[in-house]
Parts: C-alpha cells; structure tokens; sequence
C-alpha cells in the first residue's frame, strides 16, 4: 500500500478562451484494501511453487469481474455515463416521467444492444439530471472521503440543523404592519439587474463512482462523488478536487462496517492546440478586437469639438486643499471669479462658491483645515488684433477666509486672489492671505466677544481694484495683517486651434499670445529678440572667418574715432 497521499483537495479555477466542449478529463480509481495487497502479495511468493503444484493460483485471486478493483476513464464534458442503478431504473418505460427520462430510456435500449457499456464503476450526472440537485449531503462534501482525518459538525451547526423553519407566508399579529417578503425566491432579470446582484450560471457535471464490494453494484448509498467540475460562458473552469499533476494520488474511504480505501487519480488529457492554430485564433481575435474598434469610433464620431478660430478656451478643475496659520476654528471660504476684457464663460457658469465648514486639525506644529472641496471652470479668449490691450490679462479667483463660532457670530480670518495658471497641467499653488486690522483695543474686543471685524467693500482691493484708472495705486496708511495661506490644487487644459497649428511650424512656440496668432505685443518683442540673435551670430562668424590683419586693422579705426 502506499504511504502518501494528497490531501489537499480545494477546488482549482481555471480561465480559458477555449470551448469548454473541449475538456477532456481521466480519471482512474484502484481499490488499495489489505485483501487485495495481501492476494498480490502470497501470488508474487508462490509464483516459484507453480510448477511444483504446491497451492492453486486460481484460490488467491479475487473473485469478481474484470475492473472491480481498478477502472479508467475519459470523460468529456456534460457527457452522460449510466450507472448499473440507471441502467437497471431506465430499462423500465413506466418510471420515465420527464423527456429525459424518455431519452435515457431509449439510450439504455440502444447500450443493451450494442451488448453493454465502456464504464463499470466509474459514471457521470449531467447538469440535467434530478440527481445533481438532490445528492446526498455526505457524497457532495467530498472533502471528507477524501482527506485523512474526519472533521466533526460545530455546535453551531448541530443547533441550527435543529432550527424549526418558518412559514414566510405566516401574517403577523399586527395587521397595520405590512406583509414584506425578505426573500425573494423566483426573481426577475429586471430585479437583479436593479439589485446589483452578479450572478453567473454555471453548468455542473459530477464524476461519480460506485464503490461497493464485487457482486452489489447498482445500490445508491455505495455511489460516492469524485469530481466536481463547474463552468460558465466565460470560460472559467472550476475543477474539484483539482487535477494531480504528478502529485500523489488522493484517498478515498468507504462508510459502513467494512471500509476499503481507493487511489484517485484526476488528469487533463486535453489536445493540445498546434501552433498553426494558435496563430489562426490570434489573428481571428485581433481582427475582432479591430472591428470592436472601429465600431466603438464610429459611436463617438471622428469630430472633436474645437473652439473657433482666435479663440482660446480655458478649462480649469481645481480643489480647495487646506488652509493653516487662522487666528479661529471652524474655517469656510467663500470665493469668486473675475473675468479681463475679452474674456467670457457660459451663461449657466457659476461665478461664485463657498465651501463647507471645517474644523481644524493639529498636523505637526499648526492648525489645519482640510476642505478638499472641488470645483469647476470654463472660459473663453477671444483675441482682437485691433485692441487696445496688447498684453493679455488672466482671470483672478478672489477669496475670503471666514471663521464661524458656536453662537452663529462670524469674522473675517483673510483675503486673498489667484491668478490663472499661464501654463496648462498641474499647479499646486499656495495663496498667503491679509486681513485689515483697526488700531486700538476696541477692535480687538469686539473681534473677542461679539465677532465681526473690518472688511473690504470691493474684495478686488486685494489686488488691483476694477474701478482704478489711474497710474499709481497708494495704499499709504492702510494697515493690515498677515494671517494664514490656503492651498488649491488645479488642473488646467488650454485648447485653441492656433496650438493644432503652431506643431507644423519648424519652432513650436512656447507663449500663449504667439499660438493665438502673434499679435500681441509679447510676441512682437520675442520675435525682434530672436531675429537679433541670429543677426548677432551670423556675424561672428563672419568675423571670425576675416584675415588677422582686417580684424586688427579695423580695431585701430575705431580706436582712433572713439579718441
């Protein structure tokens, strides 16, 4: 007998873009009991007494038929074996009830006439069949015949096996409350659709055997389950207990008073794919996968939506981080857009927002709110060559830091203002705020007690203020004071269609105004800065190329004109 065995019995997934009509599984069963290792063992003693005719071989064999203690066989998949309890329950026409029954009638008629069947011990139950569903408990826990050690039932699952059921359909004794159903037994596509239940159907196939003693084949509790394989449409293969692979064999142990053990022993004798047909498979999936392609473009559409010409349109989506370094708790920030000359947003843009309310939190040495409040912008430039602006001005967002209290009394915590980022892509920008602050202890007080505190009228004074016309801006006087920063985090996309046309160009160019048509005052000067340069190369090279005796004849002229 052998001394190892394999016990690791778990189930194995497999995923494969073959058919699963393909699968082709052996599986071979051997009895290992001592009768049977003792009978093998007196033959290989006595095999030098035959010719003296001291013992008959013919007593120490084991009686029976040919594949009681050993069979194999190829299964495929879904494929029907009978069982000799089939064979003899379908002979009979009066106990088929269902098609099926009918048709496993007439193939037990046909196997009849073809003088029997290739499987003896080893047979099958299809997906189809009434037993698939109702296998006994111990047979469909094959974990427990196959491993060496018997596990025993928890307490927890002796009490619930005599846990009494309950009628769903029992009304409750106060009839004001409605009648629910928890469960919901038969339902609809629709319903599981809406309930975001994933549920794949899997067809089943058991490879049974029956492991009764020579002589009793055909009864039901001698049927023990040695293969369980599941698939579904997505080529997931689920193989229990998994294939041996060259490892040992498993085991397998009868129930009842006289327990035999049996070798089990599961392979994959699927056809490998030749390579010709491999290639052929990976050229059908490509051209699949082109055609999903240029169906799924043909859905979108080859027009991307462009801005008009001379116009440049600005997309900003940027977050509200942090802010630190307030004087008060329970920090919110109300923030607004102001839009140049020539620049436009859509008519349902908001312009303005406010976060919501965050208590601050200690992070190393100060204070910080997080907000993490996201927010989204759209702007439009339309150039005008015949402006009066030559140099263009960005949008600003102006905000205001606040500080709201227990009492619904409010201060003001900062002001400050960020200008949109020239450049597109990530900005992570850090904005420094200032608050006005009123001499003396009163405002002080005041701020302490009852809250409030000086604001600005026009919160564009942060920076420069809209209505200012004139050339100088004093603020001689004001007082202010420094507070705390908040942190935006922005992602900026800019599209034009003078940036579609800028790449056939020999030199990309890198300002915005050039790419939008090199009028602006900006571009005039890079473009004179750049023509002077290559002037100024081209003649040091010529002067480098000069005789000695020019260069030096030419320096003493203009020595003796500069005296």
């Amino acid at each position: 007998m052998t001394d190892s065995w394999n016990t690791d019995t778990g189930e194995a997934v497999y995923r494969s873009r073959d058919a699963v009509k393909n699968l082709r599984i052996r599986v071979r069963i051997e009895r290992v009991t001592t009768t049977v290792a003792l009978s093998k063992h007196l033959e290989e003693q006595v095999l030098p007494q035959q010719d003296r005719g001291a013992i008959e071989l013919e007593t120490l064999s084991p009686q029976g038929q040919p594949g009681d203690n050993e069979e194999e066989l190829e299964v495929g998949w879904q494929e029907k074996l009978f069982s000799q309890y089939e064979m003899e329950l379908f002979q009979n026409e009066a106990a088929c009830q269902t098609p099926l029954d009918r048709q496993y009638h007439t193939d037990v008629k046909a196997l009849n006439k073809a003088k029997g069947r290739r499987n003896h011990r080893i047979f099958t139950y299809t997906d189809h069949d009434r037993y698939t569903s109702c296998l006994p408990l111990q047979q469909l826990h094959s974990t427990d015949l196959l491993n060496t050690t018997k596990s025993s039932p928890t307490f927890l699952a002796e009490r619930m096996a005599s846990v009494r059921h309950r009628r769903q359909d029992r009304r409750t004794m106060d009839s004001s409350i409605p009648k629910t159903k928890i469960v919901n037994w038969e339902p609809t596509e629709e319903f599981v659709k809406c309930s975001h239940v994933v549920y794949n159907a899997m067809q089943t196939l058991h490879i049974m055997g029956d492991l009764a003693p020579p002589g009793r084949l055909g009864q039901k509790e001698n049927e023990y389950l040695l293969v369980t394989i599941k698939s579904d449409g997505s080529g997931t293969v689920v193989v229990k207990p998994d294939f041996n692979k060259g490892k040992e064999p498993y085991r397998i142990v009868t129930a009842g008073e006289k327990k035999e053990v049996w070798r089990l022993t599961v392979e994959n004798v699927c056809t490998a794919m030749q390579p010709e047909e491999k290639e052929r498979e990976q050229n059908m999936y490509k051209d699949l996968y082109v055609r999903h392609k240029e169906y799924l473009n043909s859905l979108v559409g080859q027009d991307f939506e462009m801005p008009p010409l001379g116009i440049l349109r600005y997309l900003m989506n940027g977050e509200i981080v942090s802010a630190k370094g307030f004087e008060y708790d329970n920090l919110y920030i109300h923030f607004f857009m102001e839009l140049p000359n020539n620049w436009s947003s859509l008519p349902f843009q908001p312009l303005s927002g406010v976060t919501q309310t965050c208590r601050a939190k200690t992070s190393g040495k100060e204070n910080m709110a997080f907000f993490s409040y996201p927010f989204s912008f759209e702007a439009f430039y339309m150039s005008e060559k015949e402006s009066e602006e030559s140099i263009l001005q960005w949008p600003v967002i102006y905000f205001k830091v606040l500080s709201l209290d227990s009492w619904q009394r409010y201060r003001t915590e900062g002001y400050g203002y960020l200008l949109f980022p020239a450049i597109p892509g990530e900005h992570t920008i850090t904005c420094h705020t200032w608050r006005p602050l009123q001499t003396g202890p009163v405002s002080a007080l005041r701020r302490f007690f009852i809250g409030g505190s000086p604001e600005l009228e026009d919160h564009s004074y942060v920076r420069i203020p809209g209505t200012f016309k004139g050339e100088r801006l004093s603020r001689f006087g004001f007082c202010t004071e420094t507070t705390g920063s908040v942190t935006f985090n922005l992602h900026c996309i800019q599209q034009a269609r003078a940036f579609v046309d800028s790449t056939m160009l020999k030199k990309r160019r890198q300002k915005v105004f050039d790419q939008l048509g090199g009028f602006s005052q900006q571009g005039a000067v890079c473009t004179i800065l750049e023509a002077f340069q290559r002037a100024r190369k081209k003649m040091q090279e010529a002067r480098e190329s000069l005789p000695q005796n020019l260069v030096n004849t030419a320096s003493q002229l203009k020595a003796e004109s500069t005296a």
